[in-house]
């Protein structure tokens, strides 16, 4: 017999539209004492912006960490990397100036 599915919160990021300030459920709010582990909806009515004072309207969903950056409709376009994490999309770029770096310096070796 199979158990029943946990239905867990997805912990989405939301970030204040005045200052920039993303809420991180993972990671709480140490200004205002709040634990890490609970989600934006679970905060105090009253719970603002550490960083501007603004209030939980201010915020917009930017969806939880490690999710591809941009609009969902649009990443099915491109060459595959619209479908990439910010973190990959780094790697890619700065491993890419890497090897470009590395291969300029081995033109030296050519006589």
């Amino acid at each position: 017999m199979s158990e029943p599915a946990v239905e867990t919160p997805v912990l989405d990021r939301y970030e204040c539209r005045a200052c920039g300030y993303v809420y991180e459920p993972e990671k709480g709010d140490d200004k205002h004492d709040i634990p890490s582990g609970i989600i934006f909806a679970e905060l105090p009515p009253n719970w603002r912006c550490p960083v501007c004072s603004a209030k939980k309207t201010a915020f917009a969903n930017i969806g939880p960490a490690g999710t591809a950056s941009g609009f969902k409709e649009n990443l099915g376009y491109g060459f595959g990397v619209n479908n990439l994490t910010p973190t990959q999309k780094n790697i890619l770029i700065f491993g890419a100036l890497a090897l470009g770096f590395l291969f300029f310096i081995s033109l030296y070796g050519l006589q």
